[in-house]
């Protein structure tokens, strides 16, 4: 429960049909075993004490002092457990029948929720038999228990973990134009339970699937579904224990269908409470009656997938999708610019990832435009760092995309100005790279005031995280057409654009690229080889791209950014190396933020950016010590 996870679970016993001493005992073997495992919440389908297909049985009194009694005997056994249950079953008030869902835990039963939308189609006939509870409001009176809140609109706060916060909707309530669970997302619940007994036919279980992850995506909660097995299947229906755990879109666990057993996962409420608050569109209306309980607060070990590059989609399909989509949404961004200045486009070539991106970039913008790609004029500009590699790279690329070639070699240049400001050229320092950089930059927007064009930046979204760009040198461009787009996404933007570019001369070309490790190419190089390489200096991007993340898409702590990066690196980077480039990473962006404040135009690809006038607003003298106190404190632990 520490930092927000909390393990849920939702769980189908195999039932006999209105046995409810038999149903009973399935469940407090599950309750035992779930809490065994972790799981903190657990929920149970819809009447399944008694079984979902009674049918006229429901109105046996028999059948429902059965089930009252079995509900005590589980809300007895989990005096000793340490977790939240939500149990279904038939419960009569006021000579109603309702379609109920008990809550207790520690030997208390919080509150009862009655199911408000009765289907009374095709093969469902539950008007039959029970009322809406959508109206209902009252107290009831059980054994050994004080009185006990019925009621649609109850939230079950956790005393220990406040925004765990839960809420209850049964089955059919979901599937209705107005599902109870917006009114509780909208009074403060994160998670909602529901407890389901939906049967099969052909189809249904994508549509039932799209439904839950919608709504939770829309709600921004955490989504648990638990819903009749097996045991429920008679006459014309068929029952498949189809078990959901969903948070904000994603499918965290899925049971297999046509069976029973518990499906895990863990939900992070942190996470939940940090995107409602992010969405000022997500606004709080409802007022629900706030019941208490209490968990102990212990270590959640963590079974869920952690992404170990969150910007890029893992799967080759969806990932191609993507690359082609924010491929178009750069080309469409420049075009825009360039159509609206009639200028051509000047780019700055390196031979490295980011100016190939960007020249890419340019080039299918160009072509959107119907302009002949004469109109671009790319730039090679060799210094004391360029390598025979880089430059043919450079050369070949352009040359293949069919831009205006330019050489300007800068050593002189520099060595001139070395000599201006009184700067020793064997003194390897940050003013013989800067100096660079920058000579750079002129020649490039002095060029594109010659050719009536705008300069093109090269600069990607984690290095203007990490500050890593020289202020007034390649931080500067008139449209900076990488601006939003990771270093990890870079990369598959060229790999795709190689495998799809159907010029072999080119393919060839962009592999290499990808193949040649990042620098600025700044040092001289040794043997001919690149000797400044960017990650042995400020890390490698697949970590920075990680923290970045979750510090900007979602604003979690050090610590748990930390916990999180652990486990999607296990195997790959060690613990006191992640730890090491982590606080690298906040003293950098801290330290850094006065380049973004100044930042070009540059379109928005993805949910993360820095531009002062889109996602990222921050103080550039913004002190880092909170941030940099819990980074030592977990060094020191």
């Amino acid at each position: 429960m520490r930092q927000g996870f909390v393990k849920v679970a939702a769980a189908t016993p195999k039932i006999r049909v209105a046995d409810p001493a038999y149903n009973g005992q399935q469940i407090r073997e599950m309750m035992r075993e779930s809490v065994a495992q972790g799981a903190k919440l657990v929920v149970f389908p819809e009447l399944c004490l008694t079984g979902y297909t009674c049918q006229d049985l429901f109105l046996q009194e028999e059948l429902l002092s059965g089930a009252k009694q079995e509900l005590m005997r589980l809300v007895e056994e989990s005096e000793g457990l340490d977790a939240i249950f939500f149990v279904g079953l038939p419960y009569e008030i006021n000579g109603k029948l309702y379609n109920i869902a008990a809550v207790y835990a520690h030997g208390q039963v919080l509150g009862m929720v009655p199911k408000s939308c009765i289907p009374n189609y095709n093969e469902f006939y539950e008007a039959r038999h029970f009322a809406s509870g959508a109206e209902l409001c009252t107290e009831v009176t059980l054994p050994d228990q004080s009185q006990v809140p019925v009621d649609r609109d109850l939230i079950f706060t956790c005393e220990e973990l406040p925004k765990l916060r839960i809420a209850v909707e049964i089955c059919e309530d979901l599937w209705t134009p107005n599902p109870p669970s917006i009114a509780h997302a909208l009074a403060g619940a994160d998670v909602i339970v529901n407890l389901s007994a939906s049967n099969e036919i052909t189809g249904k279980d994508s549509y039932r699937r799209e439904l839950i992850q919608g709504q939770s995506a829309r709600l921004i909660c955490a989504y648990l579904y638990a819903s009749a097995g097996e045991g429920e299947s008679t006459q014309d229906l068929v029952f498949s224990g189809h078990n959901m755990i969903a948070e904000n879109g994603h499918m965290l666990a899925e049971s297999k269908r046509f069976g029973y057993g518990i499906t895990y996962s863990e939900i992070d409420v942190e996470r939940l409470t940090e995107e409602r608050r992010r969405m000022t569109t997500f606004v709080t209306e409802e007022i629900h009656t706030e019941v208490l309980f209490s968990l102990d607060v212990t270590d959640t070990k963590l079974t869920r997938f952690v992404d170990s590059a969150p910007f890029v989609p893992g799967d080759k399909i969806n990932r191609d999708k993507r690359c082609d989509e924010i491929l178009m949404i750069q080309a469409m961004g420049l075009k825009k610019r360039l159509e609206h200045t009639n200028a051509n486009a000047v780019v700055g070539i390196s031979g490295g990832l980011d100016s190939t991106l960007a020249l890419l970039v340019t080039a299918r913008a160009f072509d959107l435009l119907e302009r002949d790609r004469k109109g671009i004029v790319a730039v090679t500009m060799p210094g004391f760092g360029t390598t025979d590699r880089t430059y043919d790279n450079a050369v070949n690329l352009i040359h293949c995309l069919g831009a205006e070639f330019v050489e300007v070699d800068i050593k002189n240049a520099v060595n001139v100005h070395f000599s201006d400001i009184g700067q020793d050229a064997s003194v390897h320092d940050v003013t013989y790279e800067n100096s660079q950089a920058r000579e750079r930059t002129q020649i490039l927007m002095d060029i594109a005031n010659k050719k009536n064009a705008l300069v093109i930046g090269t600069g990607d979204l984690s290095e203007l995280a990490l500050g890593w760009a020289t202020y007034n040198g390649d931080h500067m461009s008139m449209y900076a057409v990488n601006a939003s787009v990771p270093k990890t996404l870079v990369r598959h933007l060229v790999r795709y654009y190689a495998d799809t570019c159907g010029d072999a001369l080119l393919e060839k070309t962009l592999l290499d690229v990808l193949d040649t490790p990042v620098s600025p190419e700044l040092l001289p190089p040794e043997d001919g080889k690149i000797s400044q390489k960017t990650e042995d200096i400020v890390g490698p991007y697949e970590l920075h791209d990680f923290f970045l993340y979750y510090v900007m898409r979602l604003g979690f702590t050090p610590a748990k950014i930390y916990r999180l990066a652990k486990i999607a690196f296990a195997g790959t980077y060690e613990d006191v190396f992640i730890l090491k480039w982590l606080k690298t990473f906040y003293r950098r962006f801290f330290a850094q933020q006065f380049k973004r404040s100044c930042l070009p135009d540059g379109p928005k690809v993805g949910s993360v950016a820095v531009s002062p006038r889109g996602d990222w607003r921050m103080p550039s003298d913004a002190s880092s010590a909170l941030w940099m106190k819990e980074l030592e404190s977990l060094q020191a632990k």
